[in-house]
């Protein structure tokens, strides 16, 4: 019997990794109707994750919390023996601001410390955070706020939320979000490197994404600077030049130096859940997929996580995307056997992303049923 491994992430705006594998797992039935079929949907620490360990048995909590400007959110976490997993977007997301200059300068992380704080008011034995996809550059300072901080201005007042403030923090107090925090450990879950500051720190890279023009990158990477330090005379260690610190526009780095926490692989923290690694071993196939699998796609993403295990066990890879913007030097040093890109088989874009489930499904059972008959 032939056993077939399905992992994929998410379809961005058109699938969760969940309904992107049910749909691959249809296809490859059609392919091989006996095939013993695991479906082990993954994530990178990014959108989707929540949905991805939902599936592998977790709690799912619901709040409103404050979100990335004034109004309050619908926000989520899941818990998983005793781990809660926040996910920063779900309280500070991109999604839920119309990004202006004026925005990348006042979105703040409040809300990701509510998720923070109900987590270990409910008993969490473990905070991990997740911080892709954020509308906010503001180091991580008003999730911090949200747990008790203080971050004062030189006339002892408080600075107000948004990474524009920043290079008005005269002095920060850390202490009442450490002793809410007690012992309870934090990590990061990135595959980002990016700095807090610099060229590639996290204004630079990620702020004209949030809205911020040539000018409102310059206050930020300055504000985000003048925050490090200030963090530094607070007693935390340096975040400055910390890689992955700039992630979620430096809400990891502000997790770092106020609340201890450590960096660890999104993709391989999540992977570990999933119980992709068990199924690998004998398996004959593995199938993962993404929305778009592009350069990116190389460095941290789940198709080359996947295929780094896949490697690893001698299993053969298929991947399905979206769109595929790699060549084939590209995917042959991924150990891919078969690929396929939904929009080569679309009339249009908008057709591709409406009807991806059924596309899925007929591009794995045309893959799985080439690489049978050889």
């Amino acid at each position: 019997m032939t056993r077939v491994v399905i992992a994929p992430d998410k379809f961005k705006g058109s699938l969760t990794a969940v309904a992107a594998a049910e749909a691959i797992a249809l296809g490859v039935r059609d392919a091989l109707p006996d095939a013993d079929i695991a479906a082990c949907p993954v994530a990178d620490g990014g959108e989707g994750t929540l949905e991805v360990l939902e599936n592998a048995g977790g709690e799912l909590v619901r709040l409103s919390v404050r979100g990335p400007l004034e109004d309050h959110v619908d926000a989520r976490y899941v818990v998983l023996d005793g781990t809660a997993y926040i996910e920063s977007a779900r309280a500070c997301g991109i999604e839920f601001v119309d990004p202006t200059p004026e925005t990348a300068l006042t979105a703040h992380t409040w809300g990701v410390g509510e998720l923070l704080g109900d987590a270990l008011s409910r008993g969490a034995s473990r905070l991990v955070l997740t911080v892709g996809g954020t509308a906010s550059t503001d180091g991580g300072a008003g999730m911090l706020a949200a747990l008790g901080a203080g971050v004062f201005d030189a006339f002892d007042a408080p600075i107000g939320l948004g990474g524009g403030t920043l290079s008005r923090v005269a002095k920060v107090e850390l202490g009442p979000a450490r002793e809410r925090l007690g012992s309870v450990p934090v990590t990061v879950a990135t595959d980002v490197t990016n700095p807090l500051v610099g060229p590639n720190g996290a204004a630079a890279v990620f702020g004209p994404q949030k809205g911020a023009r040539q000018h409102e990158v310059t206050e930020l990477d300055a504000a985000l600077g003048h925050w490090a330090q200030a963090l530094v005379n607070a007693g935390a260690p340096d975040i400055s030049a910390i890689p992955g610190a700039g992630a979620g526009g430096g809400v990891a780095g502000g997790a770092i130096a106020g609340l201890g926490a450590t960096v660890a692989s999104g993709f391989d923290l999540i992977a570990g859940l999933t119980g992709v690694d068990t199924a690998l071993v004998g398996a004959d196939l593995v199938i993962t997929g993404e929305g778009s699998l592009d350069s990116q796609s190389l460095s941290g993403k789940a198709p080359a996580g996947i295929a780094a295990r896949a490697g690893r066990a001698g299993v053969p890879l298929m991947i399905l995307a979206g769109r595929i913007q790699l060549d084939a030097g590209d995917l042959a040093s991924l150990g891919v056997v078969g690929s396929s890109a939904l929009i080569d088989h679309a009339p249009s874009l908008d057709h591709a992303r409406t009807h991806a489930a059924e596309l899925l499904r007929a591009r794995a059972g045309h893959l799985v049923r080439t690489w049978a008959a050889r």
